[in-house]
């Protein structure tokens, strides 16, 4: 190496400023060794010139990014210098320690940690190098102290960036070695030199501390810095490697010696509550270890405290700087000791207060501590309010730290608490105790003692009722306050309260009383209420209790907020924010509890009184939907808390405490109201024979849920939070639970109409996924249906139909349910359970199990004695059973079926009285009526389902008892209220309507089969019968009736006595004798008893049930066609006079149809034409469109009967009125856009698909399965009518309406309606049967034409007429065929007319081609044309030329001459042009 000296030496040291990152750390690698190993290198280089230069560059530069790799080489590196290099020694290491210095400043050192502590690190690494190698150089000492440290430090106090750098604890190593070096050092010289450079350094370090602490306006970073100083200075020792890793806590465990354990472990389990400040050095630390401190450092340090405290003392007295007062905290806490007080106080004097206990007195005599905490301190804490006055607190314990023990302790804060200290004052004492265990040890005697608990209770008690009294104070007046007591109640020092337990558990009562009187404020009050604030107080409480078990007043207090969570806004008044609030709180405090060890459910109050409390809200019938939905809400938020306990049976011991027994079951069973009974009994599900419906919905609980619903929600949203964590429950309490929701759901099904709120609830189980298939999917349910089955057998009414609702939504086979009846005989002798049993399996059974049935029924039926015939285990129970039977048409042998009504007859010959035969219902027990009830069902299933011929005898027995049931049901209709009168009514008109039904039906074959005279029996007496009671029944009902609504149960009755009224015969119609009804001013030409038929029964089409609508839309259907000959018989008086003649349809219905007009305007008149409307079934509007509909067909089908010439007269009446513009109107938005078939959608490949213009419209009473399809159907059939009997009107209606709608009318009735009509036309032609005297007409479906040949004498016309494509809207063409012997101008006139009829008159072709003719012929007949329009027959109202001009002779339509004189504004004569009189 050495021969290479000369390359090697300027190659590496010429390279000391490179700054690759790679590079660097080997390049400086190769330095050191060069140094090293190579003696005369520098002869190799300038060092002055070259070398150092380039050093000094990077290290001004603060080593360029990398001072991290290169200050670690700077002190190996000027170790290894000769002194030859170095000299002058002075300036050499001033300008290298200069040039280290100014490295610091630079930006990129001041914001990277690691690069600043390097930095610092070897600045002081050489400054004690240097000083080490030229102690006693005096120059040099004081060229590092004065020109290097001191100036160093003075830079890092004013920039607190550079305080990160560990600069305050290298210098206290650095003291601390020259220090021990002092001490240790034999050599006199040494040592003597080094107490120098230290009083030196003290006294420089004393001059930049007064300095920068000695301004009226302290800068803050300065003074920090001052104070960061000072304090590791104190420190007996610096241990860099513990502070490197300090993250936020202080602990000086490393330096503590074996004597100072137990102050080590106190220490240490602060570091949890410290708020992390790196100036919290601990006291009592300090002093332990103040004695470990050097004498060299002890003096000049207490001398510097001692001079800065006094002069910042100095600046707070005279200028009270908060600067300078922190400080002076800060210095305090460190250096507490009696010297530093009592120099404080100065020569001031104790003023004996006279309010101060003698303890205090003697205290502050002895203690310049107190005294200074009496007079000073005080003082300054009650000055304005600081936000920060924590430093204050500090001073305090310091102040209290120099009391001898902690009894003085106690006396002193018993003292302020009482008087001097406020409160804010006291959360920060106590919040200093909390962040610091050795405060806390100086404070617990005091804070544990009577005098602070009784203080705290008094101000709980002060801040709930602050509602109470005028809010003055501000928010954060309070806001202070809430702070302490939620700190008091939250903090826990080794599992402990701070404060006496009795006092935190008188606390908690205060806060628990507030919160029970939450509810009786309003929202607006709660809004400013302490309800918040308890819930933070709450909140903090159960968050902080980890291992304390919770009191009983706490407990209380959970109750409270969970209840005030589970009950809805409305009820508790409480803002959404609060009930959020409250909600975090009380599962806060849930998740406290059952974390607690031990059998959590039997300890707990909370739970087992929630439980009682959820148990008798449910049960208390008080809560609507919301206030059940918050309620479950609340209570799943609890169980999924519950869940994660340890003890697993908690929530199966909590679901089996809210569980109802047995008995509260049944009670809330038998609450619920019986109207589900009316659509069972109805429809023959189930039999009764006793009256039972005595619980109703009340008017003011309309809103309110039955308890039975709230429970079973309730219980059933316990066990899916449960079962979804497969939790087993005891006693079958999952099978008890879903049959109570099922019994609950089957309830609401079985309503007729049921309440909105109810549809809600169910909706409400949806939504939160409680379904019987969820409920069953997540269990075991084996035990389900035996516990379903017993409870039918034993009860029967609801139990029995939720078995049929399982089988029919096929939740169970019934495979399944036969393992329960084995035994037939298990169900006799029978009770009602028993007998609804068998009636709600009917349908499921098989035929043997039926006939097994069966063959039990028929023998006892032969046995009864009177009494036994009503009973339920007599004949009502039999006969109710055998009809469910029949009813599924299982029974096909028809010598069982005339046996049993041979029984029947028999019954009728030995006790007649049973039968209810035109007699008082009012004095009749409810077990006759069932009996009657079920016998008239028997006859009904009877007629339906036996096919074997009757014997006259049998005839006459079903006939006769049929019209003597209708006739106690025609006298009792007062009582249709009584449901089992309702139901006797019901099942009366029904057994007439199967009878009607019957004869209506019958066919010549089956007429054979009937005793001779039974039709004409039937017609002349029966039927007669039947509706001479049944058409007054109608007008006596719907005049009664308050409730029209067609599901009602008290207007069952409705639907079968409307439909046997359907089938009244037109003769017995006009036959009826109804009391007179006319109206004043009604103009008509109807007979008396027509007309009051007429204003009976057309008002009942706006009757708002359906029924009756369309029972009443039939009979007037029968009497249409028998009008108009009335008014054609005084035709004659609407002669020509009239300038436009029109005639009425009939008045009552134009009066009805006016008011129709005005409903529905209100429920159309808004919408567009063309958009279409969905009417909902059995609603109100539907009611309305539905009578609006079958009135516009009864006046079309008045209007098809009518002659030509009436028709002219009634359509100029509804163009007058405008009534079918209005129609028009209404039906494109009722018809649908698409109006075929549901069902045919699919059969798509037929050429033609079922559309509602191709199929008739069929209005059942019965039948409302296709009840959405009514409306749409209905008004399709009507446009239908309309297009075809009034083409012409619609075709003007067409031409004058708006672009848009013109389109949307063409579209449709191209695309639907035309092809329907045209062949309908075509059709009408070739099938009919109208001869013309020399006219013959011929027809083609292909090409949609008419063919009409006219042939007189050698004359020959032939026209053909050719239907549009969007027929009737489009104009009809006429051309023309052969024509022989007829002048062109006739020929284009006749054309032109019979274009002008066909175009103009509201009615087929054949009609206009009838009119054309006769015109035609009364042509050839020398009837002259009119000589205005050109015709013989006049195109509207078909009048001939009448009104001759006396002097011209010439003969005029009137109609013609009144146009033209109003066209022309003359009454002179067209042709002569003299005055026409």
């Amino acid at each position: 190496m050495k021969e290479e000296a000369s390359k090697v030496s300027p190659s590496v040291l010429l390279s000391i400023d490179d700054s690759d990152p790679i590079v660097c750390p080997a390049l400086w690698e190769a330095v050191l060794y060069t140094l090293t190993t190579i003696e005369d290198c520098w002869l190799h280089v300038n060092a002055k010139k070259s070398v150092f230069p380039k050093l000094s560059a990077v290290i001004r530069e603060g080593g360029r990014g990398l001072a991290t790799v290169i200050y670690p080489y700077l002190l190996p590196f000027i170790s290894k210098l000769p002194q030859t290099i170095t000299d002058p020694k002075l300036d050499f290491f001033k300008n290298f320690l200069t040039s280290v210095v100014a490295g610091l400043s630079t930006e990129r050192i001041k914001t990277s940690f690691s690069e600043c502590s390097a930095v610092i690190s070897a600045f002081f690494e050489c400054l004690r190098f240097i000083m080490q190698q030229n102690l006693g150089e005096e120059e040099i000492e004081e060229m590092l102290v004065n020109d290097q440290l001191i100036p160093f430090i003075d830079a890092v106090l004013k920039d607190p960036r550079l305080q990160d750098g560990q600069l305050f604890n290298h210098l206290a190593e650095t003291l601390s070695s020259w220090e021990t070096k002092a001490n240790v050092e034999k050599d006199d010289k040494t040592a003597h030199s080094l107490d120098k450079v230290l009083l030196n350094f003290w006294e420089r370090l004393s001059e930049i501390c007064v300095e920068k602490i000695n301004e009226p306006e302290a800068d803050v970073k300065s003074v920090s810095g001052v104070s960061n100083l000072l304090q590791v200075l104190q420190k007996p020792k610096s241990s860099l490697k513990s502070n490197k890793k300090k993250v936020g806590k202080v602990r000086f465990t490393d330096e503590l010696p074996e004597s100072n354990k137990e102050n080590e472990k106190c220490v240490s389990s602060e570091g949890e509550n410290s708020e992390g400040s790196e100036l919290m050095t601990e006291p009592s630390l300090t002093h332990n270890c103040s004695d470990l401190i050097s004498p060299l450092r002890k003096k000049p340090l207490e001398d510097l405290v001692c001079k800065l405290a006094m002069m910042s003392f100095n600046y707070v007295n005279e200028q009270k700087s908060e600067q300078h007062l922190r400080f002076l905290s800060t210095l305090l806490s460190s250096f507490s000791s009696t010297q530093v007080f009592k120099m404080l106080l100065g020569d001031e004097k104790w003023s004996i207060v006279k309010a101060k206990p003698l303890e205090i007195a003697r205290l502050a005599q002895k203690n310049p501590a107190v005294r200074f905490l009496y007079q000073k301190l005080i003082g300054w804490l009650n000055e304005d309010p600081r936000k920060e006055a924590g430093f204050l607190v500090d001073i305090l314990y310091s102040a209290l730290h120099c009391c001898d023990n902690n009894m003085e302790r106690k006396y002193v804060l018993d003292d302020l608490i009482e008087g001097d200290l406020k409160w804010n004052s006291i959360l920060q004492v106590i919040e200093k105790a909390c962040s610091s265990s050795d405060k806390h040890a100086l404070v617990t005697p005091w804070l544990k003692g009577e005098i602070v608990g009784e203080k705290l209770v008094t101000l709980a008690d002060h801040l709930c009722n602050k509602d109470l009294e005028s809010s003055v104070s501000s928010e954060s007046y309070f806001s202070e306050r809430w702070a302490l007591l939620s700190l008091v109640l939250s903090q826990h020092i080794k599992n402990d309260y701070l404060i006496g337990e009795v006092y935190v558990e008188r606390i908690i009562v205060k806060l628990h009383e507030t919160l029970s009187k939450a509810k009786e404020l309003s929202e607006a009050e709660n809004n400013d209420s302490s309800v918040s604030f308890i819930c933070d107080v709450a909140y903090n409480y159960f968050s902080s209790a980890k291992g304390c078990l919770l009191m009983p007043s706490s407990e209380d207090l959970l109750l409270t907020l969970f209840q005030l969570c589970a009950q809805s806004k409305e009820k508790t008044h409480l803002p959404d924010f609060l009930i959020c609030k409250l909600k975090n709180t009380w599962l806060c405090g849930v998740n406290l509890l059952i974390h607690q060890t031990g059998n959590t459910y039997k300890q707990s109050t909370f739970l087992c009184l929630s439980a009682l409390w959820l148990k008798n809200q449910v049960q208390s019938s008080s809560l609507d939907i919301k206030s059940l939905q918050v309620l479950l809400s609340a209570v799943d938020d609890l169980l999924n808390t519950l869940l994660e306990s340890e003890d697993t049976n908690l929530l199966g011991v909590y679901i089996g405490s809210v569980m109802p027994s047995n008995s509260e079951w049944e009670k809330m069973r038998q609450s619920l109201p019986m109207q589900w009974l009316h659509r069972p009994l109805l429809e023959g599900r189930l039999s009764l024979n006793y009256e039972c419906f005595k619980t109703d919905f009340k008017e003011q609980d309309t809103k309110k849920l039955p308890s039975h619903l709230c429970t079973s929600a309730l219980l059933s949203k316990m066990i899916l939070v449960a079962l979804k964590k497969e939790i087993v429950l005891e006693n079958n309490e999952l099978e008890k639970i879903i049959a109570e929701l099922l019994y609950s759901l089957q309830w609401y099904e079985e309503l007729d109409n049921p309440p909105i709120f109810l549809t809600g609830f169910c909706e409400m189980l949806q939504k939160m996924n409680i379904t019987y298939d969820n409920l069953c999917g997540l269990g075991n349910t084996s035990g389900l249906l035996q516990l379903l089955f017993n409870r039918s057998m034993e009860n029967g009414t609801l139990w029995s139909l939720i078995i049929a609702k399982l089988i029919l939504s096929r939740s169970v086979s019934s495979d399944e349910v036969k393992r329960h009846y084995r035994r037939k005989e298990g169900f006799f002798p029978l009770t009602e359970g028993n007998m609804h049993t068998i009636q709600s399996l009917c349908p499921f059974l098989s035929k043997e199990d039926k006939k097994e049935f069966i063959a039990q029924c028929i023998p006892p039926l032969l046995a009864w004695t009177k009494e036994d015939l009503c009973s339920t285990n007599g004949g009502f129970g039999h006969l109710a059973i055998f009809n469910s039977c029949l009813q599924t048409r299982s029974i096909d042998d028809g010598e069982l079926l005339h046996g049993i009504l041979k029984i029947l007859i028999s019954w009728k010959k030995d006790h007649e009285d049973i039968f209810l035969f035109s007699c008082n219902l009012s004095e009749v027990s409810p077990e006759i009526l069932g009996v009657n009830i079920e016998i008239i069902r028997f006859l009904s299933l009877f007629l339906k389902y036996c096919s074997s011929p009757l014997a006259e005898s049998e005839w006459d027995f079903i006939m006769c008892s049929m019209l003597a049931w209708l006739e106690t049901t025609s006298e009792n209709h007062a009582l249709y209220s009584v449901p089992l009168i309702q139901l006797f009514a019901c099942v009366s008109c029904g057994l007439a309507c199967e009878l009607s039904a019957f004869f209506d039906s019958a066919t010549l074959d089956t007429i054979g089969n009937l005793p001779v005279n039974l039709i004409s029996e039937w017609k002349e007496f029966f039927s007669q019968g039947i509706h001479s009671l049944l058409l007054p029944l109608l007008v006596t009902v719907t005049e009664e009736s308050e409730d029209t609504s067609e599901t009602s149960f008290q207007n069952a009755m409705l639907k079968p006595m409307c439909e046997t009224l359907t089938y009244i015969p037109k003769d017995q119609l006009l036959s009826q004798k109804l009391p007179s009804r006319l109206v004043a001013g009604q103009k008509t030409n109807l007979p008396e008893y027509l007309q009051t038929l007429l204003n009976t029964l057309a008002p009942l089409l706006l009757y708002r049930a359906r029924p009756v609508q369309i029972a009443v839309y039939h009979m007037l259907y029968k009497l249409m066609p028998e009008l108009p000959q009335y008014d054609q018989d005084n035709l004659k008086s609407y002669g020509d006079e009239e300038e436009e003649p029109a005639l009425s349809p009939p008045a009552a219905l134009m009066s009805l149809l006016r008011t129709q007009e005005d409903l529905l305007e209100n429920v159309l008149g808004c919408i567009p034409v063309g958009q279409i409307v969905t009417i909902k079934p059995l609603s109100e509007d539907f009611c309305y469109v539905l009578g609006y509909l079958l009135t516009w067909k009864l006046i079309l089908t008045f209007f098809k009967a009518a002659s030509s010439q009436l028709r002219a007269l009634y359509s100029m009446y509804l163009r007058k009125t405008k009534s079918l513009n209005k129609l028009l109107y209404h039906l494109f938005r009722l018809m649908p856009e698409n109006p075929t078939y549901a069902e045919t959608a699919i059969e798509l490949s037929n050429k033609d698909p079922k559309t509602f213009f191709t199929e008739e419209l069929q209005l059942s009473i019965r039948e409302t399965a296709t009840l959405p399809y009514h409306i749409p159907h209905l008004a399709c059939s009507v446009y239908h009518m309309t297009l075809k009997d009034l083409p012409a009107m619609v075709r003007l209606w067409w031409n004058s309406s708006e672009k848009r709608v013109f389109n949307i009318v063409d579209r449709f009735t191209s695309k639907y309606v035309s092809n329907v009509l045209s062949f309908q036309e075509i059709s009408s032609v070739q099938t009919s049967t109208q001869l013309f005297n020399g006219m013959t007409v011929k027809a083609r479906a292909t090409t949609r034409e008419v063919m009409a040949t006219y042939t007189i004498e050698d004359i020959v016309i032939e026209l053909i007429i050719q239907l549009p494509s969007n027929y009737p809207l489009g104009s009809i063409t006429v051309e023309s065929g052969k024509r022989v012997g007829v002048a062109v101008q006739q020929w284009r006139n006749w054309m032109l007319q019979l274009s002008t009829y066909l175009t103009h008159q509201n009615g087929s072709i054949m009609e206009g081609l009838a009119l054309w003719k006769n015109n035609v012929d009364k042509r050839f007949e020398g009837v002259e044309d009119c000589m205005i329009c050109f015709s013989v027959i006049h195109g509207f109202n078909y009048s001939l030329p009448k009104k001759a001009c006396r002097t011209c002779k010439k003969k005029f339509h009137s109609a013609c001459l009144y146009k033209w004189f109003t066209s022309s504004n003359k009454s002179t004569c067209p042709l002569c042009r003299e005055t026409f009189f």
